[in-house]
C-alpha cells in the first residue's frame, strides 16, 4: 500500500505564503519552514528583524508534518542516554532548554487560542532489560529535576514490568502549530516563500542565498533543515539519519489516553489524535532504522501494523506515514554557528525524534545568539566535550556509512545490465548501464531511469519499497521516483540515466 499523507498534513489549515522577491535584502534568512525555522523566524521578527523564510517544498512538509506531535520532557530513555554520553551539567542544561522550549510553545498556543491536549507521558518496559533502562532513566530524571513517578501498572491492554510517568505534558496537531506561527510571523511583516530550494549560501557580507528563483541577501542565515544542506562542518557525518513509521487506527472501545513509548526495542509509541470527521484515532509509531539501510521498509511497516492489530483487536488502519530524524553521537543537538560561516551562518540539527521541544529550544538559543543575549543552559549545552563513548558511537555510525558505500557500489557494479524495459508497478531496481549504476522504477504507470548515484556524496541509492522512493544509505538523502529531492543533505536531483545503447557502447 503506497504511503498516505500524514494525518496532520491531511487536516492542516490553509497556510498563506508569499512570492519570491529577486535579490531582496533581509536581516535574517531562515532556510526551512518546519518548527525550528518558523519558531526562530517569529522570535527574530518579534525582536524587530526583517526575516525571510525559504522552504523547498511546503510548510511542514518534512519532519514536523510527519512527527507524532508529543511535547514532552520525558522522552523515552533519552535522559539516561545523555547522562552516559555527557556530564550531569549538560544533562540538566538539556532539560532546562527543553523546559524552556515546551513552556514557550504552550504559552504561544494559549496566546493564539490554538488547542492542545495535556497528557501524562509514560515510558514503559515489558522486559527485565527494559526495567533496568527505566531505573537508569528515573535516576537521570531526578538529577535533572523532573518529578517522574514509578508505576507498576498502566492503562495499556498488556502487562508491563514497570513504567515511568511524568504528568503535565502535551500533545499537539503540529500543522496547527505551524499555521499559528506562520500567521503571527507574517502579521509582523515576515515573508514565507514555498517551492524555493536553497542550493548554496555564501558567507560573504552580506551572505548570498541561492535558491530556485534566484538570489537573496541577508546579514545572517539560519539553516533550519532536518540536517544541514551545507557541507561546512561535515554535520552530515556527525548525525545519523533514522527513519521510523507512524500508523493511525480506528479502535473499537476505549483507547489509552496517555502518551506512551517503550523502553524496549523495537520502539512502540502511542498517542491519541482526532480524524477529519471528529472521531478518535490511536497513533502507533516505531520500528525505526538507519535511513536507506533497511532491506525492506515495507516489512517494518507491516510488523508495526500487525503489532497494533494484535494488541488492539478490531483496529482498522486509516493512515500511515514515515518521518526522518537525526541523532548526534552524544545525543545533544548541534545548535549555533556553522564552521567556516564567518559568524553569519547558523544551524540546528540532531533532535533524535524529540523535535517538538528541542526545535523551540533551538529557536530560543539561535535567537539569543543573533540578538546578542546569553542563555546559560544554551551555553552549557552547546559547549561540546567529546568523551570516549561519543568517539565509539561516532565510529560506529560512520562505519555503517562506509560499509553501505562499499556494499552498494559493489552490488551496482556487479549487477545486471538495465535496458529500457519497465519494471513491475510499484517496484524499483538498481543495475548498471556500462559502468554507470542505474536506478529504474515504475510508479503509477510511469517508468523512470536515473543514475543511482546520490547527488550529495556519491552513495548508491536503494529502493524504499514502502514509500516508493530512492533513499541513500550514506547520509539519508531521499528522492522521488523521478529523481526530485525529498529531504536530506542533497540539494540536486538524481540525474537521468544514460541511454541504454550509448551506455553499452561506452562500457
Amino acid at each position: 500500500m503506497p504511503p498516505t499523507t500524514s494525518l496532520w498534513l491531511e487536516t492542516s489549515p490553509h497556510i498563506p505564503t508569499d512570492t519570491f522577491e529577486w535579490d531582496g535584502h533581509y536581516d535574517t534568512i531562515v532556510v526551512g519552514a518546519g518548527l525550528t525555522g518558523l519558531a526562530t523566524a517569529l522570535m527574530l521578527a518579534r525582536s524587530g528583524m526583517r526575516v525571510l523564510v525559504l522552504e523547498a517544498r511546503t510548510v511542514g512538509a518534512v519532519t514536523t508534518g510527519n512527527t507524532t506531535g508529543k511535547v514532552s520532557l520525558l522522552q523515552g530513555t533519552t535522559l539516561s542516554s545523555i547522562r552516559r554520553h555527557a556530564s550531569e551539567a549538560v544533562l540538566c542544561a538539556y532539560v532546562d532548554g527543553n523546559t524552556a522550549g515546551q513552556g514557550w510553545l504552550l504559552d504561544f498556543l494559549e496566546e493564539q487560542a490554538v488547542p492542545y491536549e495535556t497528557r501524562d507521558a509514560v515510558t514503559y518496559a515489558t522486559t527485565l532489560d527494559g526495567l533496568d533502562k527505566l531505573d537508569a532513566e528515573l535516576a537521570a530524571a531526578r538529577v535533572a529535576g523532573l518529578d517522574a513517578v514509578e508505576e507498576r501498572t498502566t492503562e495499556l491492554p498488556f502487562a508491563v514490568e514497570g513504567a515511568l510517568t511524568l504528568g503535565g505534558q502535551a500533545q499537539v496537531h503540529p500543522l496547527k502549530v505551524l499555521a499559528a506561527l506562520a500567521a503571527e510571523f507574517r502579521r509582523l511583516g515576515g515573508r514565507i516563500v514555498e517551492g524555493e530550494r536553497v542550493t548554496d549560501v555564501s558567507a560573504a557580507k552580506p551572505a548570498v542565498v541561492t535558491s530556485t528563483s534566484g538570489t537573496s541577501r541577508a546579514d545572517q542565515v539560519v539553516i533550519a533543515t532536518g540536517t544541514p544542506i551545507l557541507d561546512r562542518g561535515l554535520y552530515f557525518a556527525k548525525v545519523e539519519p533514522t527513519r521510523s513509521y507512524v500508523t493511525a487506527f480506528r479502535v473499537p472501545g476505549d483507547i489509552p489516553e496517555a502518551m506512551y513509548i517503550s523502553a524496549d526495542s523495537p520502539t512502540r509509541s502511542l498517542r491519541t489524535a482526532t480524524a477529519a470527521d471528529g472521531s478518535r484515532l490511536l497513533l502507533v509509531g516505531g520500528n525505526g532504522h538507519p535511513a536507506g539501510r533497511a532491506d525492506s521498509p515495507a516489512e517494518k511497516l507491516a510488523d508495526l501494523t500487525t503489532w497494533a492489530e494484535r494488541t488492539f483487536p478490531g483496529a482498522e488502519r486509516t493512515h500511515w506515514w514515515a518521518a526522518q530524524d537525526y541523532r548526534s553521537a552524544n545525543r545533544i543537538p548541534f545548535v549555533g554557528w556553522l564552521p567556516r560561516g564567518r559568524g553569519r551562518i547558523y544551524l540546528a540539527t540532531g533532535y533524535d525524534k524529540w523535535g517538538m521541544t528541542n526545535a523551540v529550544a533551538s529557536a530560543l538559543s539561535l535567537t539569543a545568539d543573533l540578538t546578542g543575549e546569553t542563555l546559560e543552559w544554551a551555553r552549557v549545552m552547546h559547549h561540546r566535550v567529546t568523551r570516549p563513548v561519543d568517539i565509539a558511537s561516532g565510529v560506529a555510525m560512520n562505519a555503517g556509512v562506509g560499509k553501505a558505500a562499499v556494499t552498494e557500489w559493489a552490488s551496482a557494479q556487479t549487477g545486471p545490465e538495465v535496458g529500457d524495459e519497465p519494471v513491475a508497478e510499484g517496484t524499483g531496481t538498481v543495475g548498471r548501464r556500462g559502468r554507470t549504476p542505474v536506478a529504474v522504477s515504475t510508479v503509477d504507470g510511469t517508468t523512470c531511469a536515473l543514475t543511482a548515484v546520490c547527488s550529495h556524496l556519491g552513495g548508491v541509492v536503494r529502493w524504499n519499497d514502502a514509500e516508493l522512493s530512492w533513499d541513500c544509505p550514506l547520509h539519508g538523502s531521499r528522492f522521488a521516483p523521478d529523481g526530485t529531492v525529498l529531504e536530506g543533505p542533497a540539494t540536486q536531483p538524481l540525474a537521468p540515466a544514460p541511454a541504454a545503447r550509448a551506455a553499452e557502447t561506452a562500457g
